[in-house]
């Protein structure tokens, strides 16, 4: 087989007809430019030949009878008194108490089925800083990783978010039922 110069491939040995370039001709332009600028000029000079437009005359007419100027009526009175009664006024706001529910709240963060998967999650949210309790249901074979009791939800949410920027999920609050 022989080799082939693919380098060289585009090479060819033919010499190659070089197309006529046409010869600039810089005088057009130039006229060209100078036909536009003496235009342009020519109609600067004839917009400053106009002449100006007469000034309106304006005739002073004798008046015949002196019209009752405009009287502005006085304004209404005003039928509402809460622009004057509202800087002085106190509004008693009574906040509502906390209800604090009898039955606390837990959080589960995992079921499993064998205690060691549990006791991984229990030392997964203890590196958090969060106490948590490994629950086995009786008559099952399930380990429940819970947390709480909390007195208020606010506060297991918080924990709840908590583990939740720890990627430890999914965690489920509800109330305990004992």
């Amino acid at each position: 087989m022989a080799s082939r110069d693919y380098v060289k491939r585009g090479a060819s040995k033919r010499p190659t007809k070089k197309k006529p370039t046409p010869k600039r001709k810089p005088w057009r332009s130039g006229l060209l430019a100078l036909i536009i600028l003496g235009v342009f000029g020519y109609g600067l000079y004839t917009l400053s030949q106009d002449p100006e437009p007469p000034a309106p005359v304006v005739q002073k007419e004798k008046p015949a009878k002196a019209k009752p100027a405009k009287v502005i009526p006085p304004p209404p009175e005003e039928k509402w008194d809460y622009v004057d009664s509202l800087p002085n006024r106190e509004v008693e706001v009574k906040a509502k108490e906390q209800v604090i529910s009898e039955i606390p709240y837990i959080m589960q963060c995992g079921a499993y089925k064998s205690a060691q998967q549990a006791e991984a999650r229990k030392l997964d949210v203890a590196f958090q800083g969060i106490k948590s309790q490994i629950r086995k249901k009786e008559g099952s074979s399930w380990y429940r990783v819970v947390l709480g009791p909390y007195k208020l939800k606010r506060d297991a949410e918080r924990d709840k978010h908590k583990l939740q920027r720890a990627k430890i999920e999914p965690c489920a609050i509800w109330k305990e039922t004992q």
